[in-house]
């Protein structure tokens, strides 16, 4: 099976176990799906990301967050920026997901961050996702 879009696959994996209501999720490791963890981790819309090796490229192990009745956190996540059409923002262009309530994901400059670091950072980039 020959993937396109990675990324967008690790989106709808965490998705789809949220809908199903798992704890956690494996999908196949790579650099950039560990920083876009990091940043789900540090904005707090998942609990925590390991990874587990196997004898190829390794899993990460997503463990998902639910709130105290058991509703996913996540309300929303999509993809943004696709293989066929990759979208760019200035740092003065970055718009707010849900007013504040969500975050984008960008890949900039000095990495992968959030909207709310490339502001202060006061960078631009590639919008990844939203997540709300």
């Amino acid at each position: 099976m020959s993937m396109s879009d990675p990324i967008a696959d690790l989106l709808t994996r965490i998705r789809n176990a949220q809908t199903a209501g798992h704890r956690w999720v494996d999908v196949p490791a790579s650099n950039m799906k560990k920083r876009i963890c990091f940043v789900l981790k540090e904005e707090h819309f998942i609990r925590d990301f390991i990874q587990v090796e196997d004898n190829k490229q390794g899993i990460l192990r997503i463990f998902l967050k639910y709130d105290d009745s058991g509703e996913a956190v996540i309300e929303g996540i999509n993809r943004i920026s696709r293989p066929g059409r990759r979208v760019y923002v200035n740092a003065g262009k970055l718009l707010r997901v849900r007013g504040g309530l969500g975050v984008s994901i960008m890949t900039t400059s000095r990495g992968v961050v959030s909207d709310k670091i490339a502001r202060r950072l006061n960078i631009g980039g590639e919008v990844l996702c939203e997540v709300w």
